[in-house]
Parts: structure tokens; C-alpha cells; sequence
């Protein structure tokens, strides 16, 4: 693993801060999204795959602390989510030209996390939990639809809008940011460097 310095380390908890309040609002809000994804795939174009999962963990123990206990279940898939995003924006390189890659992306790192929260939501809380895509699920489980594909299908579709709502809002803002911002955060300094 390559050092960090001092500037990575504060856009890492920047991140951690980023996805801490997404998590909040579409928690409050009740959203059927659930945007706790922003800084997670955020530091992942920045600064590659290994360290785009740390604001996923972090901010999912933080949430877990304070907030909703149910994100500590959930931190293999920012673990994924931070792996694949590090690892796909490499290859296809999303932009808003070119609408569809981004499209592709989202469904890339949607499907593993889907699998992945679908089998954690039924098996470990029987379909409900905080999130707002919760009244999807009991909604389609009262009209006759089993729990367990309940869960599937309602988190094949939320996972995919929340990766693409949450890709379109990062793209856009790695293309705001400076050239010279983003070398900064990429290359880094040699002051300041943390083991």
C-alpha cells in the first residue's frame, strides 16, 4: 500500500463525513435510496479501490454508533462498492457525454452488492429494516409475493437507482474539481506523509 498524506487522509474522512450525511438524509427522508455510497466511490476514482473502501467502513461503524444500527450489517457491500468502483472507473471511464457508460458502471457494481444486501436483509432481518425501500418490500409481500423475492427485486431496483443517482452526483463532481486538485489528491506530496 502506498503511504497517504495528511491531504488524502482529510478527503478520506471528508468521504467518511459525505456518506455519513447522504445515510442521514435518505434515512430521515425516508428515500427509497439510500445515498450512503457518495464518499465511498468518491475516494475510490480518487485514489483507487484499496482506499475507497475505508470511508465505507468507517462511516458505516459511525452510522452504526449513532444513527442506524442496521449499517453495521451492511459494510460488505461498501467494502464491494469501494473494490468495483476503484476497479471499473478505471475501465470505462463514465462521463456525462457518454450517459450510458455511466448506466453500465452502475449496473456493474450493483449487481454483487444486490446479491450481497439481498441475502443479508431476509436472511438476517426477514425483509425489513430501516431503510425507506422497506414499505416497498411489505407492500409487494402483502399483495402475495414471497419475502425473499420481495427483498430481491425491490433491492435489484433501489441498489441500481441509488448507484446510478450516487455515480451521476460523483462524476459530476470529479469534473468540477481542478486538474490540479485532483493531482494533488492523487499523487500526493512528499511532506506530510502518513504509514
Amino acid at each position: 500500500m502506498k503511504k497517504l498524506t495528511v491531504f488524502q487522509v482529510c478527503v478520506l474522512g471528508f468521504a467518511t463525513a459525505l456518506n455519513v450525511v447522504g445515510a442521514n438524509i435518505a434515512l430521515v427522508l425516508r428515500l427509497p435510496i439510500y445515498l450512503d455510497s457518495l464518499g465511498t466511490m468518491l475516494s475510490a476514482i480518487l485514489l483507487g479501490p484499496i482506499y475507497g473502501t475505508l470511508p465505507g467502513i468507517l462511516s458505516g461503524v459511525i452510522s452504526g454508533c449513532t444513527s442506524d444500527v442496521y449499517s453495521f450489517y451492511y459494510l460488505p457491500i461498501q467494502i464491494v462498492l469501494g473494490i468495483l468502483t476503484g476497479i471499473l472507473y478505471q475501465k470505462i471511464k463514465p462521463n456525462t457525454k457518454q450517459i450510458w457508460k455511466l448506466f453500465l458502471m452502475a449496473f456493474c457494481i450493483s449487481l454483487p452488492g444486490t446479491v450481497i444486501s439481498s441475502f443479508i436483509t431476509s436472511a438476517v432481518f426477514g425483509g425489513i429494516t430501516s431503510s425507506g425501500s422497506s414499505i416497498l418490500v411489505q407492500l409487494l409481500h402483502a399483495g402475495g409475493l414471497g419475502m425473499t423475492a420481495s427483498v430481491c427485486l425491490v433491492q435489484m431496483i433501489t441498489d441500481y437507482l441509488d448507484r446510478i443517482v450516487v455515480l451521476f452526483c460523483v462524476i459530476i463532481l470529479y469534473f468540477i474539481l481542478p486538474d490540479s486538485l485532483k493531482q494533488k489528491i492523487q499523487k500526493g506530496n512528499s511532506h506530510g506523509t502518513i504509514q
